[in-house]
């Protein structure tokens, strides 16, 4: 089931499903009332609802989206909603770094940014090389780390996201990512999968010029993440039971219909297993949390040392579940 958050013009955020080729959405509230004589279910108060509600919520919901006679009063054509991020505020987020070659390939760029902002660029650039700085560090190999994006930044497919007044090189990252379903705590790798609801894509919009500057602090990217729209999920929620095989899916990001870069969730170093034994050690997880992937190599203007301009056109499209597309603009640019 590829489960999305709507609105329509009048009302707020309603739990929908993407049917008919992704050409129409089921509002499931409105097809259990038509079923049931009006009754709602709390089970289908939003996406976050269902994945609490368990196996009982999702068959509810997966009934009605793929009923073979559907109330007309529930269908909607997808050109005439508003698509919201999946999970709009999730209860959590995690971003996590699975991918080697992205770390290769951007921290490589990275050290040629910083360096191009002193005096001497070469020397810089030398002197970093030498002291290992922006360096892939050991930890890395030792535990899939993390950092937690604000989950309150959030925004979905087809919405702008507001360059921060304070950059001058704007990037996307091409990730995806699962939302926690079950519960949990101290969970073992080898029961980890049952803990996921689902997939989605995630465009975690980074600002490199300032990331540059905060990462030597050792407390994260700070002002380099943290901005309005800077978290961009969507366009739909695939439940586990749809994307069987997370690991073999192809990943591509365009830039105004011009192809950037390519990858494959096969390259995951760190898989969403090993991420949800580390983090459930002693903590425990919950519905509706979302755990990111990392860049997949190769996704990310960075690596290239392309960037952003006021007014592109980003998709990321990842094989399974759709194309997440939004422009990126200054406001009053």
């Amino acid at each position: 089931m590829r489960l999305v958050t709507f609105t329509a013009r009048a009302g707020g955020p309603r739990a929908g499903a993407l049917v008919d080729g992704d050409r129409k959405v089921v509002d499931l509230q409105a097809a259990h009332a038509a079923r049931y004589r009006g009754r709602r279910s709390q089970d289908l108060a939003s996406v976050l609802a269902i994945a609490a509600g368990g196996d009982g919520a999702l068959e509810l919901a997966s009934s009605l989206a793929g009923a073979r006679r559907r109330p007309a009063s529930a269908v909607r054509p997808r050109a005439e909603v508003r698509l919201l991020a999946p999970i709009p505020q999730p209860p959590q987020m995690r971003d996590f770094l699975c991918f080697e070659k992205h770390l290769v390939q951007a921290f490589q760029a990275a050290r040629k940014v910083r360096a191009a902002q002193s005096p001497d660029p070469e020397a810089a650039l030398r002197e970093m090389e030498a002291k290992g700085i922006l360096a892939i560090p050991q930890t890395w190999y030792e535990r899939p780390i993390f950092y937690h994006p604000n989950r309150l930044n959030v925004v979905g497919p087809d919405e702008d996201v507001r360059w921060p007044s304070y950059s001058g090189a704007l990037d996307f990252e091409l990730e995806f990512g699962c939302f926690i379903g079950k519960p949990g705590k101290d969970v073992p790798r080898e029961r980890a999968r049952e803990h996921v609801f689902g997939y989605t894509i995630f465009n975690d919009v980074s600002a490199r010029d300032e990331q540059t500057k905060e990462m030597p602090g050792q407390l994260g990217p700070g002002k380099g993440k943290d901005f309005d729209t800077g978290n961009v999920l969507g366009p739909c929620l695939v439940t586990a039971d749809e994307l069987r095989d997370p690991y073999r899916l192809a990943m591509a990001v365009r830039v105004n219909g011009e192809e950037w870069g390519r990858g494959n969730s096969s390259e995951m170093r760190w898989r969403f297993e090993d991420c949800i034994a580390h983090v459930t050690r002693s903590e425990t997880v919950h519905p509706g949390e979302f755990f990111g992937s990392g860049t997949v190599g190769g996704g990310s203007g960075l690596e290239q040392m392309r960037f952003l301009k006021p007014g592109d056109v980003v998709e990321l499209e990842v094989e399974g579940i759709g194309v997440l597309r939004n422009r990126f603009v200054k406001p009053g640019g």
